[in-house]
């Protein structure tokens, strides 16, 4: 796979290191767990969005853009890395952030990524809960070509094929760090929410014919809608990188036992899971995304389903620790 065909701007702090996580494997009893840190790409605190935005961005400049638009939740990390991004390359930004979770506090409106957004000077739009989003990103866009401006719209989560084309670039990172560490790979675990990441992975690994399994653990829809929209995703970005034959649909596999009551609502789980990789690894992950999957993994080794005690698994953190400022009541102590 030939990534240099494609337009691209060099954001990320890459290679992220893969770390093994032995504490956390010993608490746990094993299999043998290990840590991507794409929470250490850099860009604004860093997180799995700036991979994608290096080929977002690059065929925005490509293209001519002066100005980038996209949406997510109030505590988007996808949103906080488009505007560090767009601050970096002397671009416009705006942002749609729509309000999913009812009855956030202060801190969840004002602090974590949305103080990042407000420092990169980037205009930002309050919409409500339930907004067609996609609706939204293109009426935005109709203002500034109003106003001769030339805006280029990202996806939410940066998550077509152009952003997945930055997770086609990590899964042949994770393999080259695999085979001169001499880490034999038995499973890749990784929060799955826009589908970018997973999509791109599958595509990349498929590629590759690495036959690694890749295990996306949900934090918004239900396993079904998860499924199809990776699938699809993914068959898209095998599509634009050549790959052949495209990707099985037995290859996309999405638990969402773990959403709890909704995208952005703590679980009692995750909580746990936040503190245990603090505690055990020093390692902070985040109460939307990383919190939840590492909750799932945790909870699946437990019962010894999935993963087999001599596995090697690695878990991709995509970031976003900055947004555990918007939850600090969930992990005071009682």
């Amino acid at each position: 796979m030939h990534l240099s065909r494609f337009p691209r701007i060099r954001l990320a702090h890459t290679p992220t290191p893969l770390e093994p996580l032995s504490n956390l494997t010993r608490a746990l009893g094993g299999p043998q767990l290990f840590v991507k840190r794409d929470d250490c790409t850099g860009l604004a605190t860093g997180g799995n969005k700036t991979r994608k935005l290096e080929f977002l961005v690059g065929e925005a400049l490509e293209v001519g853009a002066d100005t980038v638009i996209t949406q997510g939740a109030v505590q988007s990390n996808h949103c906080r890395q488009t505007a560090a991004a767009a601050t970096k390359l002397g671009l416009k930004c705006e942002i749609i952030l729509e309000r999913r979770v009812a009855e956030s506090t202060e801190e969840y409106e004002t602090s974590g990524n949305v103080l990042l957004d407000q420092l990169f000077g980037t205009a930002i739009r309050r919409v409500p809960a339930g907004t067609d989003m996609n609706g939204a990103l293109e009426e935005v866009a109709g203002e500034i070509r109003a106003k001769g401006g030339k805006p280029y719209v990202i996806p939410g989560g940066g998550s077509n094929r152009v952003g997945a084309l930055g997770y086609v670039g990590c899964a042949i990172e994770l393999v080259h760090q695999a085979n001169e560490a001499g880490i034999r790979i038995d499973h890749v675990v990784h929060a799955t929410g826009s589908t970018g990441t997973q999509a791109g992975l599958l595509a990349g690994l498929e590629g590759m014919n690495a036959r690694i399994p890749v295990y996306g653990i949900g934090v918004n829809r239900s396993k079904e809608q998860q499924e199809g929209a990776v699938h699809e995703l993914a068959e898209a970005t095998a599509e634009y990188i050549g790959v052949s034959g495209g990707i099985e649909r037995d290859r996309v596999v999405a638990n969402c036992d773990y959403v709890g009551q909704g995208y952005g609502v703590p679980t009692e789980a995750m909580v746990e899971a936040v503190t245990l990789t603090a505690r055990h690894e020093g390692l902070l992950l985040d109460p939307v995304y990383s919190g939840k999957a590492m909750a799932g993994l945790i909870d699946l080794i437990r019962r010894r389903e999935v993963f087999s005690k001599g596995d090697n698994v690695v878990f991709i953190h995509t970031g976003g620790s900055v947004g555990l400022f918007g939850y600090g009541q969930v992990f005071a102590p009682a």
